[in-house]
């Protein structure tokens, strides 16, 4: 069951993805709502998210202003199937667009989105260097990326997570970032209310690291 629940959060696929897709909705009220209130959308930005899952949260990052430009990137054919059902409006007016692609290989111009952010994408990256590099390509010169994830002593005790996850700390992850060309200029611990893990209430948190290009 771990292991299938496992599978199915790197990249959700089928009828059981779809319901993986809603699942993690819920699970990732918390974290998302305070990773876009860092992203603070504001007219004229174009945004890139990398991971959205079904793109349930992209109605909060658009109605700001009608000028944002949002794009959502993912490698499950199921969940970009879901965001543009699940975004149809938007995508019609041209504010919203969704892309299936991998992180390595995006399929965008240089330096055109002034934000880009990925929310629990990290643990998946099976070369991390390839796709931070890709993720400055994108990015403009004066842009914001933001890395929201939760931290290494928490994913711990998830019993799913021993199954292809990699886990990071505070540390590590402002390491890595800062080894592959990028400057950390805040980082974010936010608690989340407590979580039922089999049986158990267990504290939640994550952590939103804040970056630019060097």
């Amino acid at each position: 069951m771990a292991k299938q629940l496992a599978a199915q959060l790197r990249k959700p696929t089928g009828e059981e993805g779809i319901k993986t897709g809603e699942w993690m909705n819920k699970g990732n009220t918390h974290i998302t709502i305070s990773t876009i209130e860092v992203l603070d959308p504001k007219a004229y930005d174009t945004i890139l998210e990398t991971g959205m899952g079904n793109g349930f949260f992209v109605p909060q990052i658009i109605t700001p202003h009608p000028s944002i430009h949002y794009i959502g990137c993912d490698f499950s054919d199921i969940m970009v199937a879901e965001a543009e059902r699940i975004n149809a409006p938007a995508i019609r007016n041209g504010q919203v667009r969704f892309v299936l692609a991998d992180m390595t290989t995006m399929p965008f111009d240089d330096a055109v989105f002034n934000k880009v952010f990925t929310i629990n994408s990290i643990y998946f990256w099976e070369d991390a260097v390839a796709v931070l590099n890709e993720i400055k390509r994108v990015l403009h010169p004066a842009g914001k990326f933001i890395l929201t994830l939760r931290p290494k002593h928490l994913m711990e005790k998830y019993p799913f997570t021993q199954f292809g996850f990699k886990m990071f700390s505070k540390e590590e992850v402002c390491a890595l970032l800062q080894q592959n060309g990028f400057t950390v200029t805040e980082v974010l611990e936010k608690q989340e209310p407590d979580f039922e893990l089999n049986g158990e209430m267990i504290a939640i948190e994550h952590l939103i690291v804040v970056a630019k290009k060097q």
